[in-house]
């Protein structure tokens, strides 16, 4: 079975994801933590969060793909900037235990400058102390587990590699102080690697290979499942309409069917609204 869905708003509470999934045939969803382009969180009302859990329950959910904001830059140059998202990194962890086995995602930043090595380290200085501090405040394990994305390689973005993201996990590791699997994978976007320049048109098993070498697909946990507006290799990040854009329907569809991937909840990020994710949907199935 197909586990797929899209990024929902927030704004009908959070039993309304799970509402709003369900009318759109959707057994998961995606949502952002905060305002995407600011920081502001709403309020947990602990009584919503316990009917979307009994929804989530009732019907068989696959993990939904909670997402930090944009805003949110680990590794920059700015110390009071990797402060800010380090911040919003463990509120956000804290936030999500009221909806327990959910994935957390986020784009491992950009270095501003100071070179990949730098924004690899400082990025993950934030996984590894945010980690053990929420963990801290919470007094137990958590039930979130992190993921890193995938990047397209836009301007100083880490993450374009897979040989990067591996970095990122090494390093945490490190600073954790042990292994950190079980809390901290990889959510991989269809659009970014292939605007970074991952084949997975003309070679899916290839780049599927590379991944189990580089990562491990262990660590994979769930796709960003997006069209893409540009040519392989572009490095430029404009998703588009499945079957739209450059990757195509035929490629896509392989990559929902693909032995090591289809059990995994597919996200859909494409430029459409709920008839539009509906009808996606519908086609993907």
């Amino acid at each position: 079975m197909l586990h797929i869905g899209y990024h929902e708003s927030t704004s009908n509470g959070l039993e309304g994801l799970g509402l709003e999934a369900l009318e759109a045939g959707a057994d998961t969803f995606a949502f952002f933590t905060r305002n995407p382009r600011g920081g502001k969180a709403k309020d947990i009302d602990p009584s919503d969060a316990e009917k979307l859990n009994a929804l989530r329950k009732e019907h068989n959910f696959a993990p939904p793909v909670a997402h930090a904001p944009y805003t949110m830059n680990p590794c920059s140059q700015d110390e009071g900037l990797r402060q800010y998202a380090l911040d919003m990194f463990i509120d956000d962890l804290l936030r999500l235990e009221y909806t327990p086995g959910c994935y957390y995602n986020f784009h491992p930043g950009s270095h501003t400058g100071q070179g990949a090595e730098a924004g690899i380290d400082f990025t993950s200085t934030m996984i590894a102390e945010g980690i053990k501090k929420a963990e801290k405040k919470c007094g137990k394990d958590l039930s979130t587990v992190v993921l890193i994305e995938t990047m397209a390689g836009k301007g100083s973005e880490i993450g374009r590699t897979f040989e990067e993201v591996r970095a990122i996990i090494d390093k945490a590791e490190q600073k954790y102080g042990t292994s950190l699997k079980g809390k901290l994978g990889v959510c991989l976007d269809t659009c970014h690697i292939w605007d970074g320049g991952y084949d997975i048109v003309k070679d899916l098993d290839a780049v599927i290979s590379q991944f189990d070498k580089i990562i491990g697909l262990d660590r994979l946990k769930a796709i960003h499942l997006n069209d893409s507006m540009n040519d392989l290799g572009a490095h430029k990040d404009r998703h588009e309409k499945i079957g739209e854009g450059h990757i195509g329907f035929d490629a896509l569809k392989r990559v929902t069917v693909h032995p090591a991937l289809k059990n995994l909840p597919f996200i859909l990020e494409t430029p459409n609204d709920q008839t539009g994710y509906k009808k996606e949907i519908e086609m993907l199935r």
